[in-house]
Protein backbone atom coordinates (compact mmCIF):
# COMPACT_ATOMS: atom_id res chain seq x y z
CA UNK A 1 0.00 0.00 0.00
CA UNK A 2 1.35 3.66 -0.72
CA UNK A 3 2.47 5.59 2.03
CA UNK A 4 4.05 9.18 3.29
CA UNK A 5 7.75 8.59 4.53
CA UNK A 6 7.76 12.48 5.67
CA UNK A 7 6.03 15.61 4.20
CA UNK A 8 7.29 18.73 5.42
CA UNK A 9 5.62 22.49 4.57
CA UNK A 10 7.70 25.22 4.16
CA UNK A 11 7.98 29.12 3.28
CA UNK A 12 8.27 28.48 -0.68
CA UNK A 13 6.18 24.86 -0.82
CA UNK A 14 6.41 21.75 0.60
CA UNK A 15 8.45 18.38 0.16
CA UNK A 16 7.21 14.72 0.91
CA UNK A 17 9.02 11.11 0.09
CA UNK A 18 6.10 8.98 -1.06
CA UNK A 19 6.17 5.40 -1.33
CA UNK A 20 4.24 4.71 -3.89
CA UNK A 21 2.35 1.05 -5.36
CA UNK A 22 -0.32 2.35 -7.41
CA UNK A 23 -1.88 4.50 -10.04
CA UNK A 24 -2.41 8.21 -9.10
CA UNK A 25 -5.24 8.75 -11.44
CA UNK A 26 -4.95 12.28 -13.24
CA UNK A 27 -5.25 15.55 -11.17
CA UNK A 28 -3.96 18.80 -11.12
CA UNK A 29 -2.07 21.64 -8.41
CA UNK A 30 -2.32 25.12 -8.20
CA UNK A 31 1.87 24.90 -7.19
CA UNK A 32 4.35 23.96 -9.65
CA UNK A 33 5.73 20.12 -9.54
CA UNK A 34 8.55 18.35 -9.40
CA UNK A 35 9.05 14.37 -9.07
CA UNK A 36 12.45 12.54 -8.57
CA UNK A 37 13.59 9.13 -8.08
CA UNK A 38 14.95 7.97 -5.07
CA UNK A 39 14.62 4.25 -4.85
CA UNK A 40 12.70 1.31 -6.11
CA UNK A 41 11.58 0.21 -9.71
CA UNK A 42 11.40 3.23 -12.37
CA UNK A 43 8.00 4.79 -13.12
CA UNK A 44 6.51 7.24 -15.22
CA UNK A 45 4.35 10.66 -15.31
CA UNK A 46 1.40 11.09 -17.95
CA UNK A 47 1.52 15.25 -18.12
CA UNK A 48 -1.16 15.92 -20.57
CA UNK A 49 -0.08 13.95 -23.67
CA UNK A 50 3.73 13.65 -22.77
CA UNK A 51 5.50 10.51 -21.19
CA UNK A 52 8.03 11.70 -18.79
CA UNK A 53 10.48 8.79 -16.80
CA UNK A 54 11.25 8.87 -13.23
CA UNK A 55 14.59 7.24 -12.97
CA UNK A 56 18.39 7.55 -11.63
CA UNK A 57 19.15 10.25 -14.82
CA UNK A 58 14.96 11.29 -15.09
CA UNK A 59 12.75 13.62 -13.26
CA UNK A 60 9.48 15.69 -14.20
CA UNK A 61 8.94 19.02 -13.74
CA UNK A 62 5.06 19.68 -14.01
CA UNK A 63 3.63 23.26 -14.28
CA UNK A 64 1.06 24.84 -12.11
CA UNK A 65 -2.81 23.30 -13.34
CA UNK A 66 -1.29 21.09 -16.08
CA UNK A 67 -2.98 17.69 -15.56
CA UNK A 68 -0.76 15.19 -14.94
CA UNK A 69 -0.90 10.91 -13.48
CA UNK A 70 1.16 8.35 -11.96
CA UNK A 71 2.20 5.14 -12.91
CA UNK A 72 4.73 2.64 -11.47
CA UNK A 73 5.08 -1.15 -12.85
CA UNK A 74 2.36 -3.55 -11.57
CA UNK A 75 3.33 -5.40 -7.91
CA UNK A 76 6.50 -3.02 -7.86
CA UNK A 77 7.16 0.18 -5.61
CA UNK A 78 8.74 3.39 -6.15
CA UNK A 79 10.01 5.75 -3.51
CA UNK A 80 10.10 9.69 -4.88
CA UNK A 81 10.98 13.12 -3.76
CA UNK A 82 7.95 14.73 -4.51
CA UNK A 83 8.24 18.80 -4.47
CA UNK A 84 4.63 21.16 -4.57
CA UNK A 85 6.14 24.81 -5.15
CA UNK A 86 3.87 27.72 -4.34
CA UNK A 87 3.02 30.27 -7.64
CA UNK A 88 4.49 33.09 -5.74
CA UNK A 89 7.82 31.31 -6.43
CA UNK A 90 7.33 31.62 -9.99
CA UNK A 91 5.99 35.14 -9.89
CA UNK A 92 9.06 36.62 -7.89
CA UNK A 93 11.76 33.96 -9.52
CA UNK A 94 11.27 34.12 -13.17
CA UNK A 95 12.69 36.49 -15.28
CA UNK A 96 9.98 37.67 -17.63
CA UNK A 97 5.87 37.00 -18.62
CA UNK A 98 6.83 34.06 -21.00
CA UNK A 99 8.91 31.97 -17.94
CA UNK A 100 6.53 32.62 -15.12
CA UNK A 101 4.32 29.99 -14.10
CA UNK A 102 5.37 27.42 -16.09
CA UNK A 103 7.99 25.32 -16.48
CA UNK A 104 9.92 25.27 -19.78
CA UNK A 105 10.20 21.50 -20.49
CA UNK A 106 8.87 18.85 -18.79
CA UNK A 107 11.86 16.02 -18.49
CA UNK A 108 14.72 16.86 -16.73
CA UNK A 109 18.34 15.09 -17.09
CA UNK A 110 19.53 14.84 -13.11
CA UNK A 111 23.15 16.29 -12.84
CA UNK A 112 25.36 15.52 -10.60
CA UNK A 113 24.43 18.85 -9.08
CA UNK A 114 20.73 18.16 -9.17
CA UNK A 115 21.27 14.27 -7.77
CA UNK A 116 23.69 15.78 -4.79
CA UNK A 117 20.72 18.43 -3.83
CA UNK A 118 18.02 15.80 -4.03
CA UNK A 119 19.89 13.97 -1.99
CA UNK A 120 20.37 16.48 0.70
CA UNK A 121 16.95 17.48 0.83
CA UNK A 122 15.68 13.91 1.40
CA UNK A 123 18.32 13.04 4.11
CA UNK A 124 16.73 16.32 5.61
CA UNK A 125 13.48 15.27 5.36
CA UNK A 126 14.70 11.78 6.54
CA UNK A 127 15.81 13.78 10.18
CA UNK A 128 12.51 14.64 11.19
CA UNK A 129 14.15 15.90 14.26
CA UNK A 130 16.01 18.84 12.24
CA UNK A 131 14.08 20.93 9.60
CA UNK A 132 16.76 23.79 9.98
CA UNK A 133 17.82 24.60 6.49
CA UNK A 134 14.87 23.00 4.84
CA UNK A 135 13.83 25.90 3.01
CA UNK A 136 17.48 27.05 1.61
CA UNK A 137 17.30 23.36 0.30
CA UNK A 138 13.91 23.37 -1.23
CA UNK A 139 14.69 26.90 -3.01
CA UNK A 140 17.59 25.61 -4.81
CA UNK A 141 16.45 22.57 -6.09
CA UNK A 142 13.60 24.17 -7.59
CA UNK A 143 15.85 27.15 -8.56
CA UNK A 144 18.54 24.79 -10.30
CA UNK A 145 15.32 22.43 -11.85
CA UNK A 146 13.68 26.03 -12.81
CA UNK A 147 16.57 26.76 -14.82
CA UNK A 148 17.74 23.46 -16.43
CA UNK A 149 13.89 23.18 -17.50
CA UNK A 150 14.78 26.57 -19.62
CA UNK A 151 17.72 25.50 -20.75
CA UNK A 152 16.62 22.39 -22.27
CA UNK A 153 13.53 23.91 -23.60
CA UNK A 154 13.51 23.68 -27.71
CA UNK A 155 10.85 26.59 -27.85
CA UNK A 156 9.42 29.43 -25.99
CA UNK A 157 5.84 28.48 -24.76
CA UNK A 158 3.21 30.86 -24.88
CA UNK A 159 2.12 32.70 -21.47
CA UNK A 160 -0.63 30.99 -20.20
CA UNK A 161 -4.04 33.01 -20.61
CA UNK A 162 -5.60 31.66 -17.29
CA UNK A 163 -8.10 33.90 -15.72
CA UNK A 164 -8.68 36.10 -18.74
CA UNK A 165 -12.16 35.01 -19.91
CA UNK A 166 -14.73 37.06 -17.02
CA UNK A 167 -17.11 33.99 -17.23
CA UNK A 168 -14.18 31.50 -16.21
CA UNK A 169 -13.21 33.85 -13.34
CA UNK A 170 -16.59 34.15 -12.34
CA UNK A 171 -16.98 29.83 -12.41
CA UNK A 172 -13.88 29.86 -10.49
CA UNK A 173 -15.39 32.23 -7.88
CA UNK A 174 -18.43 30.04 -7.67
CA UNK A 175 -16.24 26.94 -7.18
CA UNK A 176 -14.16 28.18 -4.90
CA UNK A 177 -17.16 29.72 -2.64
CA UNK A 178 -18.95 25.60 -3.02
CA UNK A 179 -15.62 23.50 -1.68
CA UNK A 180 -17.71 21.57 0.54
CA UNK A 181 -21.16 21.31 -1.63
CA UNK A 182 -22.17 19.45 -4.37
CA UNK A 183 -23.14 21.33 -8.11
CA UNK A 184 -23.73 19.93 -11.33
CA UNK A 185 -21.61 21.38 -13.64
CA UNK A 186 -24.68 21.94 -16.21
CA UNK A 187 -25.86 24.31 -13.38
CA UNK A 188 -22.22 26.03 -13.09
CA UNK A 189 -22.46 26.20 -16.74
CA UNK A 190 -25.99 28.43 -16.67
CA UNK A 191 -24.79 30.79 -14.10
CA UNK A 192 -22.09 32.15 -15.91
CA UNK A 193 -24.40 32.42 -19.43
CA UNK A 194 -22.93 29.49 -21.13
CA UNK A 195 -24.15 25.65 -22.51
CA UNK A 196 -22.22 22.90 -20.86
CA UNK A 197 -20.39 21.97 -23.82
CA UNK A 198 -18.96 25.33 -24.06
CA UNK A 199 -18.06 25.88 -20.59
CA UNK A 200 -16.14 22.75 -20.72
CA UNK A 201 -14.46 24.23 -23.84
CA UNK A 202 -13.62 27.42 -23.00
CA UNK A 203 -12.61 26.33 -19.07
CA UNK A 204 -10.23 23.56 -20.11
CA UNK A 205 -8.96 26.33 -22.71
CA UNK A 206 -8.01 28.77 -19.69
CA UNK A 207 -7.40 27.15 -17.21
CA UNK A 208 -5.39 23.50 -18.52
CA UNK A 209 -7.91 21.56 -16.92
CA UNK A 210 -11.91 20.70 -16.67
CA UNK A 211 -13.84 22.00 -14.39
CA UNK A 212 -14.36 18.80 -12.54
CA UNK A 213 -10.82 17.98 -11.80
CA UNK A 214 -10.24 21.52 -10.98
CA UNK A 215 -12.84 21.03 -7.99
CA UNK A 216 -10.60 17.93 -6.83
CA UNK A 217 -8.00 20.58 -6.64
CA UNK A 218 -9.70 22.70 -4.44
CA UNK A 219 -11.29 19.99 -2.22
CA UNK A 220 -7.85 18.44 -2.05
CA UNK A 221 -5.98 21.91 -1.10
CA UNK A 222 -9.06 22.10 1.95
CA UNK A 223 -8.52 18.74 2.93
CA UNK A 224 -4.43 19.21 3.50
CA UNK A 225 -5.19 22.80 5.14
CA UNK A 226 -7.34 21.05 7.32
CA UNK A 227 -5.32 17.99 8.49
CA UNK A 228 -2.54 20.47 9.21
CA UNK A 229 -4.20 23.02 10.56
CA UNK A 230 -6.94 21.61 12.96
CA UNK A 231 -7.63 19.21 15.22
CA UNK A 232 -10.95 18.34 13.44
CA UNK A 233 -11.26 14.58 13.09
CA UNK A 234 -11.27 12.76 9.50
CA UNK A 235 -14.77 11.82 9.39
CA UNK A 236 -15.66 15.64 10.13
CA UNK A 237 -13.21 16.98 7.42
CA UNK A 238 -15.07 14.42 5.20
CA UNK A 239 -18.48 16.02 5.80
CA UNK A 240 -16.62 19.57 5.14
CA UNK A 241 -15.73 18.76 2.03
CA UNK A 242 -19.68 17.08 0.95
CA UNK A 243 -18.61 13.32 1.25
CA UNK A 244 -21.06 11.14 3.45
CA UNK A 245 -18.65 8.75 4.88
CA UNK A 246 -15.16 8.92 5.69
CA UNK A 247 -14.49 5.77 3.32
CA UNK A 248 -15.50 7.74 -0.07
CA UNK A 249 -13.26 10.82 1.36
CA UNK A 250 -10.61 8.60 1.88
CA UNK A 251 -10.81 7.04 -1.59
CA UNK A 252 -10.89 10.53 -2.87
CA UNK A 253 -7.96 11.95 -1.16
CA UNK A 254 -5.84 8.43 -1.65
CA UNK A 255 -6.54 8.70 -5.39
CA UNK A 256 -5.59 12.61 -5.56
CA UNK A 257 -3.05 12.86 -3.35
CA UNK A 258 -1.66 9.29 -3.81
CA UNK A 259 -1.86 8.24 0.44
CA UNK A 260 -4.75 7.92 2.82
CA UNK A 261 -5.59 11.27 4.37
CA UNK A 262 -4.55 9.82 8.21
CA UNK A 263 -1.34 8.91 6.80
CA UNK A 264 -0.52 12.59 5.71
CA UNK A 265 -1.59 13.60 9.16
CA UNK A 266 1.01 11.20 10.90
CA UNK A 267 3.68 12.46 9.20
CA UNK A 268 3.60 15.88 8.13
CA UNK A 269 4.63 19.08 9.72
CA UNK A 270 5.36 22.73 9.08
CA UNK A 271 8.56 23.95 9.32
CA UNK A 272 7.49 27.97 9.46
CA UNK A 273 4.68 29.91 8.15
CA UNK A 274 4.27 30.37 4.48
CA UNK A 275 4.10 32.97 2.19
CA UNK A 276 0.42 32.92 0.23
CA UNK A 277 -0.55 30.52 -2.30
CA UNK A 278 -1.11 33.33 -4.76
Amino acid sequence: MSSAVAVSHGEYGRAALYRLDKTIITHAHREGHLIFFVDGADAMVMVEDTAVAISTHSAVAVSPWEPHSFHVPEGQSHLCLVLYIKPMWFLENSPSAEYAMQFGARHLQLSDGLRALVLRLTALLLDSEDSRGFDQLLFGLTKASFEQSWSRATQRREPACRFSDYRVRRSLRVLQDIVGESIEMEDLARQVGLSRPHFFKLFKQHMGVTPNVYMNTLRSERAIDSLLGSEKSITDIAFDLGYSSQASFTRFFSSNVGIAPSEYRRVAHVSRPSFPMM
